[in-house]
């Protein structure tokens, strides 16, 4: 078993997930059972299923829990796209917002790609 407070992708996972629903604050307050909700799930979801897994035994099942959290990252993006396009997120905090998710991103695929390749993996 892993401690996931020492993986450097659930520390960006996790940060990306506080910066998240800072942003969302703003969001109208009739949005708060709807998109901010949702996008507050996602986010959180991400960092969440990173530490699920480390709490996994086998390879294999620590891949599949960094394969949802990669998901999540990908539902996030959409999530905070339509947000963007429904004008409750500006435009420079959906670049930097959607940079960030980018970067946990390309973590976990090369994170995954990692453990493919590890020893007695087949």
């Amino acid at each position: 078993m892993r401690d996931f407070r020492k993986l450097a992708v659930w520390g960006e996972a996790h940060s990306l997930a506080l910066a998240t629903y800072n942003m969302t604050s703003t969001f109208p307050r009739n949005e708060v059972n709807g998109l901010t909700s949702q996008i507050r799930r996602a986010a959180a979801s991400i960092p969440s299923s990173i530490a699920e897994g480390c709490g996994r035994s086998e390879e294999g099942e620590f891949a599949r829990f960094l394969q949802i959290a990669l998901g999540s990252t990908s539902q996030l993006e959409y999530l905070l796209l339509l947000a963007r396009d429904l004008g409750f997120l500006p435009d420079s905090d959906y670049a930097e917002i959607s940079d960030r998710a980018n970067h946990v991103k390309r973590m976990l695929i090369s994170f995954i790609a990692r453990l493919g390749e590890a020893p007695g993996k087949s």
